[in-house]
């Protein structure tokens, strides 16, 4: 099942500010609902993913940009009490089936989270941990893996000469493109970010910046922001969050200059959030 025209919606209380023209999905989410026991964090969210670009989602804090985000690689299941309602597709598979294998999807569906996390491990080891876990063990291939997957996150002119080197010897920018050498290191199709350069100074957030720019060419990238202006940058595409809602979901450019709705406009230029 489609929508019509590959145009991402959101419920019919969210208007026509939430459609867009997305010729090439990669994610589906249809009439979504989440709860948290008795209290709805989701509230009927419809959109459309386009593939190898970078969607932001903005909002004030509590508007359920991270529980969103959370859905796509079912880590809302590590909650108590959460109850999910509703279609999400990942090209095609509906993610929300009991019988789907979590571990295969969160190989598909990456994450980098707010606070970075390299294990204590070595640099290498950390590049290859989700490799060791699938059983992989040939030494060409991890060693092939590293470099690539370092190469892909900026970080491998940086520690190239340091690999067998605690990951926990690294300053905190360089860790968490570490952590994002880690996401890539499985190949996956779809790299979240949870506010990935909140815990950062802005010469590492500008490093990080580029480096999802330049992800997105071989991946998908769906980031959690409270900076306007980061997503502003970053971003090709903008989904902002209201109390669970999604009010009003298109291309960047437009929502930050043009609007379509008034609660999105109040938002960006501050009135509230």
């Amino acid at each position: 099942m489609t929508l019509p025209d590959q145009q991402s919606r959101a419920p019919e209380n969210g208007g026509e500010g939430t459609e867009v023209k997305i010729l090439d999905p990669i994610i589906r989410v249809e009439n979504l609902h989440l709860f948290y026991g008795g209290v709805m964090a989701l509230k009927d969210v419809s959109m459309l993913v386009p593939r190898h670009q970078v969607t932001a989602f903005i909002g004030p804090s509590g508007c359920g940009k991270s529980t969103l985000l959370r859905c796509f690689n079912r880590m809302n299941d590590l909650v108590d009490n959460v109850r999910v309602e509703g279609v999400i597709e990942l090209d095609g598979d509906n993610v929300n089936v009991p019988t789907l294998d979590v571990i295969y999807l969160r190989r598909r569906v990456g994450m980098v989270f707010q606070k970075y996390n390299p294990f204590p491990k070595s640099i290498y080891e950390n590049v290859i941990y989700g490799l060791r876990i699938a059983g992989v063990s040939n030494k060409s291939i991890l060693d092939e893996t590293v470099e690539r997957s370092l190469r892909g996150a900026a970080l491998w002119e940086e520690v190239k000469d340091r690999l067998r080197e605690s990951a926990l010897q690294l300053s905190g920018g360089q860790m968490q493109r570490l952590c994002i050498a880690r996401a890539i290191a499985v190949n996956p199709d779809v790299i979240l970010m949870d506010e990935p350069c909140s815990a950062l100074d802005p010469i590492a957030t500008g490093r990080v910046e580029d480096l999802i720019h330049d992800l997105k060419q071989n991946y998908t990238v769906l980031i959690v922001t409270h900076n306007m202006q980061q997503a502003s940058r970053v971003s090709d595409y903008t989904a902002f969050l209201y109390l669970g809602e999604l009010v009003e979901f298109g291309e960047t450019a437009n929502i930050f200059r043009s609007p379509v709705k008034k609660q999105t406009q109040d938002y960006i230029t501050g009135r509230f959030g």
